[in-house]
């Protein structure tokens, strides 16, 4: 192929509506955990076979197996064509596209060419208008989902996907409970508090409503109305899910998370051990039975006053071996990190806390709201477990600089402000603490004491360049 025809083709390839052109980041993901959360989904949901054997296409080429993703291509067709044979080029779309780009790859050039015209008549004969791509709801449905799978930075990528797919078919099943699932993903992905804790619950609601056999939904809306204190209620609706489906890993997990939530951790821990035998590799399956074996190191901490050791290192060791499982195959989900430092901190293992700590800072493109709250259990585990009041503080100070209206940062700001006055009713002549608490009185929009603070901050270290320009700035503020 001659070098202008190869960059045409490329051309044409990144018009595409597929995998390829999705802006899909392989450091985005684990790609081994990814390859096999999708072929779980491949087992359990039959119906959305063909989307997640696309993805599984794109894992592969990740992964430098290119013959193996023309395979999972072969069975996406395969399936729309057995499903859906009035409707073979309007569901193939992302097929082809990812076809297209794989040949390419291989440097099979016609065979490249020949999806992409696949690809361009269909669109012409699909719609009128057409040139290179068309506007479908299935294919923004489907980019909804690859979003949802590729992490927390993407969704809210995802959550405009199946915003756009309902304006297409607002009452497709599908593309509600995909719409759903991000809205409430993101709420929990930014620690989303008060007035936008039920902003999840309308599109539950819906989705459930639209179909109520869809019982990992069903799950997610019963968590909701948990969230919203109307346990009661969720409860029937989990009860009724598991008569119908008692078997499936993704309805069991929620329900185990809720009757954990619930205090009843004998019943979520049976439910999460009853979903481990089916998929026992499930990353978040082994975060929930941690989190129950934690929840029952608690509830025996808080029973009685001298709880007996034995039991108490066996939940902690428990708890360890879960965290580090999910840490292992999901090494950056930072809070597999921080909930295994904490418990290593439990257990007295002050080093390795500090160590899962680090690790969790060391994750690439972390959310600010995530590493506000790294911030946050860091400087708790510093003042409370070393003893170190001046780190605890740097770490509030840290989470502080990432601005946001989060129930971490007013909380952050609250200990530290406590923190603060505390030292200095006990006799601190520390500049640093009365420059901080000058920063904090200034967050709080209390500008007089935040300058008494950066006064005597300055009367103690004159040089500071730091106090002299927030004084500044701050007296300046006051005489307009």
């Amino acid at each position: 192929m001659s070098s202008i025809s190869k960059i045409s083709l490329k051309h044409s390839l990144l018009q595409l509506q597929c995998h390829f052109t999705w802006n899909l980041r392989r450091e985005d993901v684990d790609l081994d955990d990814l390859e096999e959360t999708v072929g779980d989904q491949i087992k359990f949901f039959i119906e959305s076979n063909s989307k997640n054997y696309n993805l599984l296409s794109y894992v592969h080429h990740l992964k430098n197996a290119n013959e193996e993703a023309l395979r999972s291509l072969k069975k996406a067709e395969e399936i729309v064509e057995r499903n859906h044979p009035d409707e073979i080029a309007r569901r193939s779309l992302v097929t082809w596209g990812n076809y297209a780009w794989i040949y390419y790859y291989m440097e099979r050039y016609e065979e490249a060419q020949s999806y992409v015209s696949k690809v361009v008549n269909s669109c012409k004969k699909l719609s009128s208008t057409a040139q290179w791509t068309i506007q479908l709801p299935e294919i923004d449905a489907e980019k909804g989902w690859a979003f949802l799978k590729f992490g927390g930075i993407y969704y809210k990528r995802a959550k405009d996907c199946f915003e756009d797919a309902l304006k297409g078919d607002p009452n497709n099943p599908e593309f509600n409970a995909g719409y759903a699932i991000a809205m409430y993903r993101l709420e929990n992905y930014f620690h989303r508090e008060c007035e936008d804790a039920s902003l999840s619950f309308k599109p539950l609601k819906r989705a459930v409503e639209l179909n109520p056999g869809d019982t990992s939904i069903v799950a997610l809306f019963a968590l909701k109305l948990q969230d919203l204190n109307q346990a009661d209620e969720g409860e029937r609706y989990i009860e009724e899910a598991m008569q119908k489906t008692p078997d499936l890993p993704y309805f069991l997990r929620y329900a185990a998370k809720f009757y954990r939530r619930r205090g009843d951790t004998d019943k979520a821990l049976e439910i999460v051990k009853k979903a481990l035998s089916v998929t026992p590799n499930s990353a978040f399956l082994h975060h929930q039975l941690a989190l129950c074996y934690r929840a029952k190191l608690f509830q025996l901490k808080k029973s009685t006053r001298y709880p007996p050791q034995d039991q108490v290192e066996e939940l902690i060791q428990r708890a360890i071996f879960h965290f580090k499982k999910v840490t292992d195959k999901r090494p950056k989900l930072y809070v597999a990190h921080t909930d295994l430092a904490k418990m290593y901190a439990e257990a007295k293992r002050y080093e390795e806390a500090k160590a899962a700590f680090q690790k969790a800072f060391q994750i690439n493109n972390m959310p600010d709201s995530d590493k506000q709250q790294c911030y946050y259990y860091y400087g708790n585990f510093q003042r409370f477990q070393m003893k170190s009041e001046s780190e605890a503080i740097q770490c509030y100070i840290e989470a502080l600089k990432i601005e946001n209206d989060s129930y971490l940062f007013h909380k952050c700001r609250t200990t530290l402000k406590k923190l603060l006055e505390q030292r200095i009713q006990g006799g601190s002549r520390n500049a640093t603490d009365f420059g901080t608490l000058g920063f904090i009185h200034n967050l709080n929009g209390e500008k007089h004491e935040a300058i008494e603070c950066y006064e005597k901050a300055v009367e103690l270290c004159p040089n500071n360049e730091e106090y002299l320009s927030a004084l500044c700035e701050l007296q300046l503020s006051v005489s307009r």
